[in-house]
């Protein structure tokens, strides 16, 4: 309620003149010209009108209730206010004070809140775009932080080296270390690589699935490797690896590798299960004829004349106006996808190649038959090399559906296949199935591709069915075991009732027996539990191909406990290497011309901070990960095959692939 006080008579005390009243201290408002306060009075409490001196009541600087005295009693004065009130809005805001633009041009102190942040979003910017770090020294990077905070000054290049990206790097280790020792079982992946300089590096990724029953996969370090590459020197270098994360060998159940035959050696000497890569195999099965297209494909790339002849001749003969592609050595579906360019453009590349210093790299008539069998075997596998290359889901389940599909559709030879695409199509079939036919990787993909709820023992010979669910339940069992061993209160039988307290008293001969007969019962109850959740799982329906297994199995952890186990011990191997391969692409991207001379421990940490994902804070992704370009490729294993009526095909997804690829034949 407004308050106002008519003007009455004045005291002794009360000021006669204007004069006598002070304006009230940093007043902004119109309103506070035809109001004062007394001399005497500092704290500005008793607020009196110029005009007739009357007390009127303004808590706290409160301007509505002058505004209304002054409507009330004095209203040439209220209207001039009014009027000065209105112009006072429309011009443009006072300039700062003196002391606000001093304080508005100090630099933040370096251990200023503000200041961190803007160093930590800096420190961001140069790993997660792998930039160079001398980037920070730059004008033009300089003055676009200028301008957006003038009060903020940039640290040297070193800082971000031996400070910034050190400490950011410790912090995410940190949560990424945590993070992996929480797993029940990891696989792993690692490969060689040499920089632009020259220098060797390892690489070791770690794939595991978290107790969410979410793949997850850690490029754990890219480190610098000296040292000669034999196998015991490499053995050696993996197991400090593993230690240096302090991850326990017992809990790898197994690491995917190419083929070379010093990391073969090193996995051999650490008796380490080892699979070989699906990709490797499947690339090494078709080498022929790969170096002339690479020729060809590397006479247009380091010329610009000769690409711009190309584009002209495609033009003219109104052929697609594609670049030709170079094979990328981490996705082997590249390969295919090279040889198809070359075959498209061959026109145009027979007509720019007539310079006698290279028609020698003109294919002739017997390489472009050789090329064409090679594309129509090859364009069907590249869809399944691609999938398989995935570190988000689960791959290595897939590998003997896979190599069923090979077998019995994609690379079955076909009546009217020419001789060459049949002998193409049974080396490769051969190559695999030779590779893969070794006992210990048939238990490795048996094991896998049982826990898969798509596949079960769709896939495994009827002869070998007895001994997969034997493993399993010796597996199961052990799980069980190690559970009482490390918690001696973990019931192994449910809803079991307690035993009796014994009575106490000196034990007879009988007693003895007894309690033997007491093991052996609890023995047989924890036989016939296993046994029973095994069959019990493998009498469920397979899931529909579309759906996930890891999703499948969160959702029925709880039905069975041992199997969801072993389910994070098996289904988070990596079919290839690809995911360990895929880092030295960003570190190529990382050890640049511009930039070969970083340091080996530099590089692990940029690689690192690059591709991990994990927590910088409680509510802030370090590194917020986009769709990844390798999920496209989950399409492939999802996009599958419905139970299909009247089909005597195993029930799977990879049925469309049969149908698709037959009706092609008819």
């Amino acid at each position: 309620m407004d308050i106002d006080e008519n003007p009455g008579p004045c005291d002794e005390n009360q000021p006669t003149t204007q004069s006598q009243l002070v304006p009230k201290k940093g007043s902004h408002s119109v309103v506070w010209k035809y109001f004062g306060f007394k001399q005497e009075d500092e704290g500005q409490s008793g607020v009196i009108c110029k005009v007739c001196f009357a007390l009127v009541a303004a808590p706290q600087g409160n301007t509505t209730n002058l505004y209304q005295h002054l409507k009330r009693h004095h209203k040439v004065q209220y209207d001039e206010a009014a009027v000065q009130g209105k112009r006072s809005e429309s011009r443009p805001k006072m300039q700062t004070s003196i002391t606000d633009t001093l304080h508005n041009a100090t630099p933040y102190p370096h251990n200023s809140s503000r200041s961190k942040e803007i160093t930590e979003a800096i420190a961001y910017h140069l790993a997660k775009d792998m930039v160079p770090i001398y980037n920070v020294e730059r004008d033009g990077f300089q003055k676009m932080i200028h301008t957006l905070d003038k009060r903020y000054s940039i640290p040297s290049r070193n800082y971000f080296s031996y400070v910034a990206l050190p400490a950011m790097y410790k912090k995410v280790r940190t949560v990424v270390e945590a993070e992996v020792q929480q797993a029940d079982y990891f696989s792993a992946t690692t490969d060689l690589w040499s920089s632009r300089t020259m220098e060797p590096y390892m690489s070791l990724t770690v794939h595991f699935i978290a107790i969410d029953f979410t793949m997850k996969s850690k490029c754990l370090q890219t480190s610098f490797f000296p040292d000669d590459h034999k196998g015991e020197i490499l053995a050696q270098g993996l197991k400090d690896a593993l230690a240096s994360w302090s991850l326990e060998e017992e809990k790898m159940a197994c690491i995917t590798t190419d083929n070379g035959s010093n990391i073969v050696k090193a996995i051999s000497i650490n008796n380490w299960t080892r699979l070989q890569c699906f990709g490797h195999r499947l690339h090494l099965a078709i080498g022929e004829l790969v170096c002339l297209c690479r020729k060809i494909v590397s006479t247009f790339s380091h010329s610009w004349l000769r690409r711009r002849n190309l584009a002209m001749v495609q033009k003219e003969l109104k052929l697609p106006e594609h670049q030709l592609k170079t094979e990328c050595p981490t996705r082997w579906g590249s390969r295919q996808e090279m040889i198809q360019r070359i075959l498209e453009q061959l026109p145009a590349i027979s007509q720019v190649l007539n310079d006698r210093k290279v028609r020698h790299l003109v294919p002739t008539w017997q390489d472009i038959e050789v090329l064409e069998a090679m594309n129509n075997t090859l364009s069907p596998l590249a869809e399944f090399t691609d999938a398989l290359s995935g570190e988000l889901y689960v791959s290595i389940s897939s590998v003997k559906p896979v190599l069923h599909l090979f077998k019995t559709s994609v690379l079955a030879v076909q009546e009217d296949d020419a001789e060459f695409t049949k002998s193409i199509k049974s080396n490769i079939l051969k190559y695999l199935q030779e590779k893969y036919s070794d006992p210990q990787t048939q238990d490795l993909l048996d094991m896998a591709t049982t826990l898969d709820p798509r596949f079960k023992m769709n896939y495994i010979s009827e002869e070998k069915k007895a001994t997969v669910k034997a493993r399993l339940t010796d597996e199961m069992t052990g799980i069980t075991l190690a559970m009482v061993r490390s918690f001696p209160h973990f019931n192994t039988i449910p809803n079991a009732s307690p035993a009796p307290p014994m009575k106490k008293g000196r034990k007879t001969l009988g007693s003895f027996f007894k309690a033997a007969q007491g093991n052996d019962d609890k023995s047989s109850s924890l036989e016939q539990a296993v046994s029973t959740e095994l069959e019990a799982y493998l009498l469920t329906c397979n899931i529909d191909s579309e759906d996930d297994p890891l999703i499948w199995w969160r959702q029925n952890s709880n039905v069975y406990p041992r199997l969801s186990v072993l389910v994070k011990k098996y289904l988070c191997i990596p079919a290839t290497s690809s995911p360990s391969e895929r880092l030295f692409s960003t570190g190529g991207n990382i050890v640049t011309c511009h930039r070969a001379s970083l340091k080996p421990e530099h590089v692990d940490r940029l690689v690192f901070l690059v591709h991990v994902n994990a927590l910088i804070d409680d509510n802030q992704q370090c590194f917020p990960s986009s769709k990844s370009v390798y999920e496209k490729d989950h399409v492939t294993l999802k996009t599958g095959v419905k139970l299909l009526k009247n089909s005597a095909l195993p029930h799977n997804y990879f049925n469309k692939y049969i149908l698709k690829y037959s009706r092609k034949r008819v």
